[in-house]
């Protein structure tokens, strides 16, 4: 295992200073949103029925630096071989699991973005960052574009839209390692979205052993421990 230690390379690291910084001055995109959160709760509708991958094609939602370096530390923790991604959007998450790849030796991030603009973003931050040898971002709806993947695989993000985490996971399971873990973002953000998903993943019944962390906007850490 080479130790390159990627998450101190300058290199990255400016990569990483600009995306968080954009990500936090992106707030007032969600203020011009509002008018249509306000009407479709009016309707009944849930959050991830209001805001489509569209609307939201501008907006980062981002794991925190908290978050990315808790991937990157989990990466490294699996010796990661293979890690897929669901919803890479401008590709932060992607730059720290595709840094803990590189520092692993070899490997790859399969991610998924269905938005053309934050995949188009995601595949030229992860050129600057020097990372694109260890990412392959494929385009298109995730129950498509990650139907293809190689095994085993040892850790999934699972980050994209929210009523799509159980059919992507349904997709994955078969490809998992004994001991692969699967983190599942923004628990607490959509609480009522994901609790068919948490609820799932903690029955004890499907082959996980979960638990839910008070990271950020919530991760859900789970352990696949076989069918």
């Amino acid at each position: 295992m080479s130790d390159t230690r990627s998450l101190r390379d300058p290199r990255l690291r400016a990569v990483l200073d600009r995306l968080h910084a954009e990500a936090r001055g992106d707030r007032t995109r969600f203020v011009r949103l509002l008018p249509r959160a306000l009407s479709g709760w009016a309707r009944g509708r849930s959050f991830s029925q209001i805001f489509t991958p569209q609307a939201l094609g501008e907006c980062y939602i981002p794991v925190s630096r908290e978050q990315g370096e808790l991937l990157y530390l989990t990466a490294r923790a699996l010796d990661a071989r293979t890690v897929v991604e669901f919803g890479t959007s401008f590709g932060i998450s992607t730059l720290y699991l595709a840094a803990a790849v590189r520092d692993n030796g070899a490997g790859v991030v399969i991610g998924s973005e269905i938005v053309p603009e934050k995949h188009a973003r995601a595949q030229a931050n992860l050129k600057e960052s020097g990372l694109e040898g260890f990412a392959d971002v494929r385009l298109g709806d995730a129950r498509q574009t990650l139907r293809e993947l190689p095994e085993p695989v040892d850790l999934v993000l699972l980050d994209g839209w929210k009523d799509l985490y159980l059919p992507v996971l349904d997709l994955v399971t078969p490809r998992l390692r004994r001991g692969a873990v699967v983190l599942a973002d923004n628990i607490f953000t959509f609480r009522k979205d994901l609790r068919p998903y948490v609820e799932w993943m903690q029955s004890g019944s499907h082959g996980f052993e979960s638990t839910t962390l008070h990271v950020s906007d919530g991760f859900e850490y789970s352990v696949y421990v076989g069918a």
